[in-house]
């Protein structure tokens, strides 16, 4: 008889363990597939508003087009200063007009999301080098950041003066 108890208390604490473990599992899975969610949802976040972008004219000076030189496009100082006329996003007509642009988004399953974006000139032989002047190429960084997320979604798109 005695053995049996012992038989019987390892087959429990095995079960007990393998119980344990499946849970585990189960929740590892489960948070896996929110957080997926969650970058997924970011991610179609920053696409939606480089689309709204793709929208807008290169530069103000673009607005009706006509040929212009890179020194008359707008300087970097102006990015994000809204210009007459331009009191809400909606009255945005040029990328430039979203640099450091800031919304925050809640949705159902999510909330707290904070989409912002980076406007700059950058070189004509390498997108990632900033350029002090002004060049017939602005680089779009959009950066959606969340609590539920651990590293923030970038998506970067660079426009060049005749690019839709």
């Amino acid at each position: 008889m005695g053995n049996n108890q012992f038989i019987s208390i390892g087959a429990i604490g095995l079960l007990a363990l393998v119980s344990l473990r499946f849970n585990t599992t189960v929740l590892e899975t489960r948070n896996t597939e929110i957080e997926n969610k969650v970058y997924l949802t970011a991610f179609s976040l920053a696409d939606d508003l480089l689309e709204e972008i793709k929208q807008k004219a290169f530069d103000e000076e673009t607005v009706e087009w006509k040929a212009v030189k890179s020194e008359n496009l707008s300087s970097n100082e102006l990015f994000g200063i809204s210009d007459p006329g331009e009191n809400t996003v909606i009255d945005f007509d040029d990328i430039d007009d979203y640099h450091q642009y800031t919304k925050n988004i809640s949705l159902p399953h999510a909330e707290n999301y904070t989409v912002n974006s980076e406007v700059e000139y950058v070189t004509d032989t390498n997108p990632n080098v900033i350029s002090s002047t002004q060049t017939y190429y602005k680089k779009v960084t959009i950066r959606v950041s969340s609590p539920f997320m651990s590293y923030p979604v970038k998506l970067s798109f660079v426009f060049t003066l005749h690019s839709k």
